[in-house]
């Protein structure tokens, strides 16, 4: 079993990084550990913030720790948005502030493409990085759809699902999501180390 901590105060992207890694890694939160820390995400790519935090809690623990940045890139506007999705809306980690203002920028659009993606880090006190990514490919919705998930999950429309990811189970949105597949790649590099 490896054991690693998740660098991230987002109890929903830590019941993630559990239910997609399995019990093959025992992934401990911060709280757990004893770490009252929230890392800030000043870097320009989704990579140089990933990076950040999982060496910030690695260096501070001396464990193996984890971590994700990821963000909705909407083609029509540009990327956005993107790196700066989780404060988008003017206030960090304002899920409704977030989706408000999207769905204002995206008022009168017809070309609604979009993807989530995610990049993460495993960052080893050895200084050894691995580092995976993931993509899902879809389009913003009109109106939120469902009340599952978090973050913009009610306005992507899951080409791979057939539905929004707010309408989706969470076993199924995991399955194609970007940080599922990000997780997944990372597993893959892990087994071939």
């Amino acid at each position: 079993m490896i054991e690693l901590i998740a660098a991230t105060n987002n109890a929903n992207k830590l019941r993630e990084f559990r239910q997609i890694l399995g019990n093959d890694f025992k992934v401990m939160s911060l709280k757990e550990v004893g770490i009252s820390v929230d890392v800030e995400e000043d870097a320009d790519t989704f990579y140089g913030n990933a990076l950040k935090k999982a060496k910030v809690i690695s260096e501070l623990t001396g464990k193996a720790s984890l971590a994700d940045d990821s963000g909705l890139i909407v083609d029509a506007l540009g990327g956005a948005p993107g790196v700066y999705s989780a404060r988008y809306g003017g206030e960090d980690g304002n899920d409704v502030l977030n989706r408000q203002k999207l769905l204002k920028e995206m008022d009168g659009i017809s070309d609604r493409k979009a993807r989530f993606h995610s990049t993460i880090v495993l960052y080893f006190p050895s200084g050894e990085v691995i580092r995976a990514e993931g993509n899902v490919e879809g389009e913003i919705l009109y109106e939120e759809t469902g009340d599952n998930g978090f973050g913009y999950d009610n306005l992507f429309y899951s080409i791979d699902l057939g539905e929004s990811f707010g309408t989706a189970t969470e076993e199924a949105k995991n399955g194609v999501s970007h940080r599922g597949r990000a997780l997944q790649q990372l597993v893959e590099k892990l087994n071939q180390r």
